[in-house]
């Protein structure tokens, strides 16, 4: 059983182009260090990434004559001031890479630090806006932003007509990030939400909440938080009788999303920033799921390991496009940097050294009464 408040695995191998088998054993390991939840209300977002990046990361050092890459975990429950604490630990440690930080206000906290260290900061596991404006040359981002997110999700509710729209937010840099992209969108239609209303981080304390947004007799809610404070509002709602639609951006996790719903998933909407893991139209989902099959149930395959996948391939494909000899932090940049227009089995990403987004990839998934999710 996984220790949920520090430690390390080593989870994979990157692909060092011009190494030889003893070379590559002798070498120490490159590091990566993560600081997610793997405790607390959102500990299923950072569980459930880990396993997606160990999934890629342990075929990959199966194979013979790579150098190994380590993975230093530290559990931050989603706080910021842990979050910050463990960004410096790291560096203490001189980790090579932080990579697959879960949560905007995590994130935030620890970007400053990462900047001042020149320490390559990549996949967070957010698509706000402060981490990508102003640039950062050690920041890379995979997923497409909270931005394209929520106008995808205007889009759809206007185009089917529902025009009174009301946002339930996490109240900190997450929610406001979230929030802003709706109000962006629908100011582009001379809109704005009919009703606000917020929850605090890690909290489930929604009743207030429910009553501000059912008084207004919204269409439909977009809800920008975490799986548990997001299922609960759901369920509240539904119990005080709102017959509106729900939609959420993909940092909800919807899988965990679903599991805490049940039955009272039904119609519950929420936009992907990955290929769908449950198609096997893409072949980066045939990939990721024979994998995941392999794993005797250890991986199972939802979106936010499929983001965790997803974010361990690209981050091997830097490293085996860094100049050859002894990889640096620079190298290892300009690797990434160099990524023009790739396919990783359907899903395209691109980057260049003024374009650290990998993809603006968005699409609509449903949760369903069973617990699956359509798209």
């Amino acid at each position: 059983m996984m220790d949920r408040r520090h430690f390390s695995l080593a989870v994979g191998a990157a692909a060092l182009g011009g190494f030889g088998i003893a070379r590559a054993q002798a070498e120490t390991p490159i590091v990566l260090g993560q600081s997610a939840p793997f405790t607390g209300p959102a500990a299923q977002l950072g569980i459930q990434f880990y396993q997606g990046a160990k999934l890629y990361l342990d075929q990959y050092n199966a194979q013979p004559g790579h150098r190994e890459v380590v993975i230093k975990f530290l559990d931050d429950g989603y706080e910021p001031d842990r979050c910050a604490a463990n960004t410096k630990k790291f560096i203490d440690d001189d980790v090579f890479s932080l990579f697959g930080y879960i949560g905007t206000p995590t994130s935030l906290a620890a970007l400053p630090l990462a900047v001042d260290a020149k320490l390559p900061f990549i996949a967070p596991f957010t698509g706000a806006m402060a981490l990508r404006d102003p640039f950062h040359r050690n920041v890379f981002h995979l997923r497409a932003s909270y931005n394209d997110e929520t106008a995808v999700i205007v889009k759809q509710l206007t185009n089917l007509g529902l025009r009174k729209i009301a946002v339930f937010y996490q109240n900190d840099a997450y929610g406001k990030a979230g929030l802003d992209g709706v109000n962006l969108a629908l100011a582009q239609l001379n809109l704005k939400p009919i009703a606000l209303a917020t929850v605090e981080r890690n909290s489930v304390d929604v009743a207030a909440a429910v009553a501000t947004i059912t008084a207004k007799g919204p269409d439909a809610v977009v809800q920008v938080g975490a799986y548990k404070a997001c299922a609960a509002f759901i369920r509240a709602a539904r119990k005080e009788g709102y017959g509106g639609t729900f939609f959420n951006v993909s940092f909800v996790g919807t899988q965990a999303l679903a599991d805490e719903l049940g039955k009272d998933g039904a119609g519950v909407v929420v936009t992907q920033v990955v290929p769908s893991p449950y198609s096997p139209a893409n072949a980066i989902t045939r990939e990721f799921v024979e994998a995941a099959s392999k794993t005797d149930g250890a991986t199972k395959a939802n979106y936010s390991s499929m983001e965790g996948y997803l974010a361990a391939k690209v981050l091997v494909e830097g490293l085996r496009r860094a100049p050859s000899g002894k990889v640096s932090r620079d190298g290892f940049i300009a690797g990434l940097e160099s990524i023009d227009r790739q396919q990783f089995g359907g899903f395209e990403v691109s980057f260049s050294p003024r374009n650290h987004v990998a993809s603006k990839f968005v699409e609509l998934s449903m949760i369903t009464g069973d617990g699956r999710v359509r798209t």
